[in-house]
């Protein structure tokens, strides 16, 4: 099915069963323990062996030689490989560094062999003895120390735009801001670890692992391997986490299959903890330079936004500009993104790569204009939202209410309460209010499904996309049933297997919408089957309460499967209504904080977030979503940093104890508000995507909350006591 029109009136429209808050259909099965994930599929009769890897101790040069002898000869050891033994190999299209293969070392922990034992223990222990000779080469590990050399990115990344005279505007503002936001590198500290099981049968091989995008990993790993895509079976179908960590073909994925193969056994892998940060991918940091021009009415007159960050040789950016060239107006714009390369672990997507970086920037640049103009922070939003593509005025957005998520979240939140600068105080706890604006690009991706209906009525859908822990799996199924015309009890749902027809996967927000949109289409190919078989007209056919009506005549739906039953498949493919009218999600969110004048300890109080995204499919998934954001949104304020030894070019902090997430004493209660909308022209659905939406933007809300409790502005994540204590006032 081609989207190339606004949706118009459908079935999802009844919203019967989609838009319901029903509780996940998964759930019971995950809070018993009967889902399993990666590393824990087991089977009696099946004789697993354990691997464990060897990763590099340095971060760049080669690797001279790999002594295996002691390993071998180890308590249960069956098998060790090497990168050298595997040699150079062909690197998957969507990594950077290569994950394994060769003497070449791009990145500490990089993978350079892989024990494989009897028991997990037995593995471990032998890893050790692997004794490695390296040839060590000097690294670029300083973001700050490569920006002189960093350079304008491949144009895929639309490095820079430009829109009437910015240097001129700004020159000539009443009102002027230019100040430099740093954010640093970030772990995706996903629950799960990076898992999973290879088995060959021949020069076939199945793998049980971990991913958000099965066809991606399945293409890769194939790649990898050196064997035709269709010998490689891969199996995803519960996923503890990922953030953007597990969207490309990861290190233990790969040593699973080599292991597999040289100890023929299966063999499950799993990275350790204090691996996971520097074998595999991560938030870049960011250095970014913001300038805004205003006039006295607080109207933008001029707005700059310039980012700096860094990656291996053939990385991206981090584009963190996004979002300013999209959510506020002025006639005269300019963005840049400039790349320096590091020869640090590979940077890459994370929950809501570019706007969540680039608003924690820009958000504070808001707040800080708006007091200069001497405007309220919300006002002055609302003073320069537009409706149109502020690059691009002829291209209007399909549907933009960000006035009406700060005017409801300013309500909610009793924003007109809000104290003046460092005026509130509580006992020893200084006390304020912030807010920032939420944007988020929609993302859609074609997505194909299967849908058959057997003789019982029962509907099943089968495609090969994931469920990261956001309801795939009752969304999917809540589709279904509207679709079908059938209870959420009458469909079954099966995801994460690349037998299944190819879907949009999960990542960057476009997941809900788009799998959804892909069962939508399969659900009308089988009305259309069912029609013909029963003999009606499929336009005129109502599929409602397990029953198919046309005119006066009524027939269950299952009498249509008969005896073999009815499939109808299909993938949703998309248009180019990207092209005539932006399709965006906005957002408010709202923080109220503590901030102890002794200590400079930060707490936050209250949390709320309002949501413009299109047409819930389901508000208790969805409020789950933004929820989970709003607290990674929390740990980037506050405590995230991967802390880099440059001289070394390694993350310290490389595990859960010293790369602080948050837990729930820093939590308080969190508010969700969802607009009533629904936009036509993103799809048959009429939804969009909500899950980084509820990050964009929070760390800057907690931002200006301190700075209304304190006095003290700070521009540099994350905003630890020690950034605020020396500035905190007296205790009277």
């Amino acid at each position: 099915m081609q989207f190339d029109k606004p949706a118009t009136t459908n079935p999802i429209d009844q919203l019967k069963v989609v838009g319901k808050p029903i509780h996940r259909t998964d759930g019971e099965i995950k809070t018993t323990g009967r889902a399993m994930y990666a590393y824990e599929w087991h089977d009696a009769n099946t004789p697993y062996a354990y691997g464990y890897p060897v990763g590099s101790a340095i971060a760049k040069g080669k690797v001279k030689s790999i002594d295996t002898a002691a390993a071998k000869s180890a308590p249960g050891v069956l098998a060790v490989v090497t990168t050298l033994d595997v040699g150079d190999r062909e690197k998957g299209k969507f990594n950077t560094a290569k994950l394994f293969g060769g003497s070449e070392i791009q990145h500490y922990h990089q993978a350079i062999a892989v024990v494989v034992a009897e028991t997990f223990e037995h593995a471990r222990a032998a890893a050790a003895l692997v004794n490695v000779d390296y040839e060590e080469q000097d690294g670029i590990y300083s973001l700050r120390a490569a920006m002189p050399y960093a350079k304008k990115p491949d144009e895929s990344t639309k490095p820079d735009t430009a829109v009437g005279d910015f240097e001129s505007a700004f020159r000539s503002a009443a009102l002027t801001l230019e100040e430099t936001y740093t954010t640093p590198d970030q772990s995706h500290s996903m629950m799960e670890p990076h898992a999973s099981i290879a088995l060959w049968d021949g020069d076939e091989v199945t793998v049980w692992t971990s991913s958000q995008m099965v066809d991606w990993w399945r293409t890769d790993l194939a790649t990898t391997l050196g064997i035709r895509k269709d010998k490689v079976h891969l199996m995803s179908p519960f996923i503890g986490g990922g953030f953007g960590g597990k969207l490309f073909l990861r290190a233990d994925a790969v040593l699973a299959a080599f292991g597999s193969k040289a100890a023929g056994r299966p063999v499950k892998v799993a990275l350790p903890r204090p691996m996971m940060p520097n074998n595999t991918t991560h938030r870049p940091a960011t250095v970014q330079r913001i300038r805004i021009g205003a006039d006295q009415d607080g109207k933008i007159t001029a707005i700059a936004h310039k980012s700096w960050s860094g990656d291996l040789e053939g990385g991206g950016p981090e584009v963190a500009v996004n979002q300013t060239r999209l959510l506020y107006a002025g006639a005269n714009r300019m963005t840049a993104l400039r790349l320096a390369t590091l020869d640090l672990p590979e940077g890459n997507s994370m929950r809501a790569p570019g706007e969540a970086p680039g608003l924690m920037a820009l958000e504070i640049a808001i707040d800080e204009i708006a007091e200069k103009v001497g405007m309220d922070p919300i006002e002055f939003r609302i003073v320069n939202d537009t409706q149109v593509d502020p690059e691009n005025p002829e291209r209007p957005f399909s549907l933009r209410n960000l006035i009406g998520c700060l005017n409801l979240g300013a309500e909610k939140f009793g924003w007109s309460q809000r104290p003046k600068t460092a005026s509130r105080r509580e006992g020893n706890w200084l006390v304020g209010m912030g807010v920032a604006a939420a944007f988020r690009d929609n993302l859609v991706m074609p997505s194909g499904a299967l849908v058959k209906l057997d003789r019982e009525g029962v509907v099943t859908v089968e495609t090969d996309m994931t469920d990261i822990g956001t309801g795939s799996y009752t969304i999917i199924a809540q589709t279904a049933a509207e679709m079908m015309g059938v209870g959420i009890d009458k469909v079954a749902v099966r995801l994460g297997d690349s037998r299944f027809p190819v879907s949009a996967g999960s990542g960057g927000q476009f997941g809900a919408n788009s799998s959804t949109s892909g069962v939508y289409a399969a659900c009308v190919k089988l009305r259309e089957a069912v029609a013909s078989k029963l003999g009606f007209n499929s336009d005129g056919a109502v599929f409602e309460n397990g029953q198919v009506r046309s005119g006066n005549r009524s027939v269950p739906l299952a009498d249509a499967a008969g005896d073999e039953g009815l499939v109808g498949e299909d993938t949703m493919k998309w248009g180019d209504l990207t092209k005539t009218h932006q399709q965006s999600t906005f957002g408010a969110h709202f923080v109220e904080v503590g901030v102890d004048m002794a200590t400079g300890e930060t707490r936050i109080r209250r949390m709320l977030a309002v949501c413009a995204a299109g047409r819930i499919l389901n508000p208790i998934t969805s409020r789950s979503q933004v929820i989970g954001a709003m607290t990674m949104g929390a740990g980037a304020a506050l405590s995230e940093e991967l802390a880099v030894d440059t001289r070394r070019g390694f993350f310290v902090n490389h595990d859960l104890a010293s790369y602080e997430v948050p837990v729930h004493a820093d939590i308080p209660h969190q508010d969700v508000i969802f607009m009533e909308e629904t936009d036509p022209m993103s799809s048959p659905m009429k939804a969009k995507g909500v899950g980084e939406l509820g990050l964009c933007g929070v760390s800057a809300a907690i931002a200006n909350a301190i700075y209304n409790a304190t006095g003290i502005r700070v521009r540099h994540y994350p905003i630890t006591l020690d950034k605020l204590i020396d500035e905190l006032p007296e205790i009277p």
